[in-house]
């Protein structure tokens, strides 16, 4: 069985939308777009470095578009994404020129892909997608980036049906913006009492 792995950036309400740059995803009338990039220090790029290992790729149509466009021209900042498999959700593409891109139309798929073999899966952006892996109970961690803002709108990473899960920090680190670096790892049901007794 392959894990699934959920890489995101996010701000402390929980917002995902656009980290990147101002024009990667507006709807909504979102205008914070590039969010992340006054936090990104030497620190943050050598865990994004870390981050970027060899790993088949999970992700939602809007996502694919913007990583189809730029990185088969800039592999050069992520070693070997070109080569990996990049398996897309969609319900409406059925092909792209981007090598080694696999088109995904249902949860089910989803599912025969975790219990396949093969290199574990990471999740970038695509939170549509996020939504119903979570809903679901497929995503395996959480590496998160966690930003030291509010932006009181845009697109959320626990929306819509998130399911009660637990989770274990498995590292942790803090950059010098003071972005928290945390991965957790799913660790069954929430457990509940009382505090104190």
């Amino acid at each position: 069985m392959r894990k699934i792995i959920v890489l995101s950036m996010i701000t402390l309400d929980g917002v995902i939308q656009a980290p990147g740059a101002p024009e990667e995803d507006t709807s909504g009338g979102f205008n914070y777009g590039g969010w992340v990039a006054s936090y990104f220090d030497e620190v943050y790029g050598k865990v994004m470095e870390k981050q970027m290992k060899p790993a088949d790729l999970l992700l939602g149509r809007k996502t694919f578009e913007i990583f189809a466009h730029y990185w088969p021209e800039h592999e050069n900042g992520w070693p070997g994404i070109n080569d990996v498999i990049k398996y897309v959700m969609s319900k409406t593409m059925k092909k792209s020129d981007w090598k080694n891109s696999v088109f995904l139309k249902s949860l089910a798929d989803i599912e025969r892909l975790k219990n396949s073999k093969g290199f574990d899966i990471q999740v970038h952006g695509s939170g549509e997608l996020i939504q119903l892996l979570l809903k679901n109970d497929l995503v395996d961690e959480l590496w998160l980036k966690i930003h030291p803002l509010t932006l009181g709108k845009g697109k959320k990473l626990f929306d819509n049906g998130t399911i009660p899960a637990a989770f274990t920090l498995i590292e942790s680190s803090v950059t010098p913006s003071g972005v928290i670096i945390a991965n957790y790892r799913r660790a069954g049901e929430v457990k509940s009492g009382t505090v104190g007794s």
